[in-house]
């Protein structure tokens, strides 16, 4: 066990680097001149030569990347060009919304799908079976803003049950459990749940599904299990397989809820991320695309290691 976690971590650091040198490169890769968003286009030339030296433009690209590296794992993620603020600072708040966020869509998300794909597995043909079927099929595909515009429009303005924009009353972005800001987070939590959902339906359907023909099963039916007992067993070896696939479908939460939070106006790093390829504010988007990503490495990393606690086969 200890050599298969200390493999995983091995194969996490180049991923890691990797994220870090993409992270870096947008500034290149990105049209234009960052310098743009700061200086207008007929700024005289020293003008120029100070905010380069200033955002260490003028060094060649791989001591800017090796300067950059070494502040970002020390938490400095640099100052952004359009409010002049830390970018650590911008990024943890929106971070934490965006964790809010993408943790109560998972857990709904997670939590239909493995009842729906359960009870379509084990009654796989019927009329379960048919609607978990549809309703995963609408839930893979139909796109987020569309549907985030759709909940709006029903609940939000001709109902009027719930808040369209915003996390909290007047705009705030602090969080508080209380009623009305949970009121703010249902809409965009149910719009971001209903693509892991399906995708999650349709993976547990498929293994149920498959689990009731394999042998073991026909045998635990032979002795006289009883159908809670046999689906403990069906539950225990599908377990990491679902794991594997909800650990992947939070990850892309986090980065995916771009469009989500903008519908919404939600203050999370999709909203943060929108603000700032319109700003041109590449610290901003360097520090707040690398943060996202070494998220999802590090919950990949954390559904490796939890898989072979569930099945101790996958550890050797």
């Amino acid at each position: 066990m200890f050599s298969y976690i200390l493999k995983r971590l091995l194969y996490a650091i180049p991923i890691a680097l990797s994220v870090t040198i993409l992270s870096f490169m947008l500034v290149y890769l990105a049209p234009g001149d960052p310098l743009n968003a700061i200086a207008p286009a007929d700024a005289p030339a020293d003008v120029i030569a100070a905010l380069k030296s200033a955002y260490g433009l003028d060094k060649p690209v791989p001591v800017q990347y090796g300067m950059w590296l070494a502040r970002a794992v020390q938490g400095d993620l640099g100052t952004s060009i359009a409010s002049g603020r830390q970018v650590v600072t911008e990024v943890m708040s929106a971070v934490s919304n965006t964790l809010l966020l993408a943790g109560i869509a998972g857990f709904i998300g997670v939590l239909f799908g493995c009842v729906l794909g359960a009870l379509a597995g084990y009654w796989h043909g019927g009329w379960i079976d048919r609607i978990a079927t549809f309703l995963s099929v609408i839930g893979v595909s139909v796109p987020h803003y569309w549907l985030g515009l759709v909940l709006t429009i029903i609940f939000s303005i001709w109902l009027g049950w719930f808040p369209a924009m915003g996390a909290g009353p007047g705009g705030s972005s602090e969080w508080l459990w209380d009623y009305e800001h949970i009121r703010h987070l249902i809409l965009p939590a149910v719009t971001l749940a209903v693509i892991p959902m399906g995708i999650i339906t349709r993976t547990v359907r498929a293994l149920v599904a498959d689990m009731l023909e394999q042998e073991f099963v026909i045998a635990l039916r032979a002795r006289g299990l009883s159908n809670r007992a046999i689906f403990r067993h069906i539950a225990k070896n599908t377990a990491p397989t679902v794991l594997a696939v909800a650990g992947l479908q939070i990850g892309y939460l986090m980065g995916g809820s771009i469009l989500v939070e903008t519908v919404f106006a939600w203050p999370g790093t999709g909203f943060l991320l929108n603000t700032a390829i319109f700003q041109r504010d590449m610290p901003l988007l360097q520090g707040t695309i690398l943060v996202l990503c070494m998220f999802f490495v590090g919950l990949n990393l954390i559904v490796d290691i939890l898989q072979p606690l569930l099945d101790p086969r996958m550890g050797r």
